[in-house]
């Protein structure tokens, strides 16, 4: 395969793209996917140029005070066609400054994304960017191909994926390298989330940050002080008994006035990623925790596969981060299977000799935040790839609908 691969993947907080190439573990650009147009006046004539003035990513926020800031994305999904066109079009032709007729290009979708989306990124890709060849890959198939470079994965591509970024979190199975479509659940509960709670309870101190600081702030200590707890009694207990210890100080810089300023951080700490665990102190209509929901996918799930989608939990997404979260997920998950054996043993008077306890595991490992990006480059690589893509003669002889379908991966 003499053409190398963009792997893009357009998620609904941010982008990450990059080149396949030996030895790239993480993308080349991470921008946030948002576009900011100018909004023009009653009677404003189309200028030449004027399809040109719109900024994307981290120049797009600078921008929100004067512009129109919009995302073209919606929970994973692509909302706005036209945005998204000019999304690619600066990612393509600015960031990485490439010509995408030298290249295969690789996209990413999340589960259950409607047919006719594929069509839509098909139809953009060999029309507008005239690129060779097409690979939409599903997120949660990639990430479970990331996770075999740890060394507590099985090298099979049966596994439950948990992917939560900004907008939700998925539960995945994939049996043999296809998705049970079925079986998915989801948490309307993702970083956003606890990007809002934080910043509630900031608001609620009445701490001394500017209105328009105040949701970057709240991120930056999602990102930098926040950890996932074994119990939340011992931990508030820790917190009264030693402030001095746990609370922590954010500075800050007023980003209009230039004044510093500081803020009290404490409970939050913990309290944000505990959303995922207990999400009833955030959300008074979904009340169901994430090991409760990793387990009904699973249960969900055909009999022969279950034994080993327990044994290969994997996380991707940058809100899977946080520390100890592996650890208090696997901790939760054991605790209902093992209720459930129990209680089946006891049922069915099964001596203690015979009793077997089913192996759950988690499984964490430092390419976590960008698993899906990875896993494209991974699968990119591999010489059978240029067999996989759509290409271009492909989609003149029989149209958009080659995109409908892609082939799976049962092993590496």
């Amino acid at each position: 395969m003499s053409k190398t691969t963009i792997v893009m993947d357009n998620g609904t907080g941010y982008t990450k793209m990059g080149y396949s190439c030996a030895g790239n573990v993480v993308p080349s650009f991470v921008i946030p996917t948002v576009i900011a147009c100018e909004e023009k006046k009653k009677g404003h004539k189309q200028g030449d140029l004027d399809d040109l003035e719109y900024w994307i990513g981290t120049e797009a926020e600078k921008r929100r005070m004067h512009h129109t800031v919009k995302n073209p994305m919606s929970d994973g999904c692509i909302e706005d066609w036209d945005l998204m066109e000019k999304l690619w079009t600066r990612c393509i032709y600015g960031y990485l400054q490439a010509n995408p007729e030298d290249h295969y290009m690789l996209l990413t979708e999340p589960p259950l994304n409607p047919p006719e989306n594929r069509e839509f990124a098909a139809e953009i890709m060999f029309e507008t960017f005239q690129v060779p060849g097409l690979y939409i890959g599903v997120q949660a198939v990639l990430a479970l191909i990331a996770s075999k470079l740890s060394k507590q994965a099985d090298k099979i591509m049966t596994g439950t994926v948990i992917d939560s970024g900004d907008g939700v979190t998925h539960i995945i199975p994939v049996v043999d390298g296809y998705v049970v479509g079925s079986c998915i659940k989801h948490i309307p509960l993702a970083g956003s989330h606890i990007t809002g709670f934080i910043q509630q309870m900031l608001l609620d101190r009445d701490e001394p940050i500017p209105r328009v600081d105040i949701k970057s702030v709240a991120k930056k200590i999602k990102e930098r002080y926040c950890y996932t707890v074994p119990k939340l009694d011992k931990e508030f207990s820790k917190y009264d008994n030693d402030p001095g210890k746990f609370f922590k100080k954010f500075e800050g810089v007023n980003s209009k006035t230039n004044k510093k300023y500081s803020v009290d951080i404490g409970y939050e700490r913990f309290l944000g990623p505990e959303i995922f665990f207990n999400p009833s102190i955030f959300h008074s209509d979904y009340t169901t925790p994430l090991p409760d929901l990793v387990d009904q996918c699973i249960q969900a799930a055909p009999i022969d596969s279950r034994k080993m989608l327990y044994k290969n939990i994997c996380m991707s997404g940058g809100s899977t981060m946080f520390k100890d979260f592996g650890k208090r997920l696997e901790r939760d998950i054991k605790r209902i299977v093992k209720a459930r054996q129990v209680a089946n043993w006891d049922a069915l008077k099964i001596e203690e000799a015979n009793r077997k306890e089913l192996k759950v595991k988690v499984i964490q490992h430092n390419l976590q935040r960008f698993a899906v990006w990875f896993g494209g480059c991974m699968l990119s690589q591999l010489p059978q790839f240029s067999e996989m893509v759509h290409t271009k003669a492909e989609y003149d002889d029989i149209g958009p609908r080659i995109a409908r379908h892609n082939a799976a991966f049962s092993s590496l």
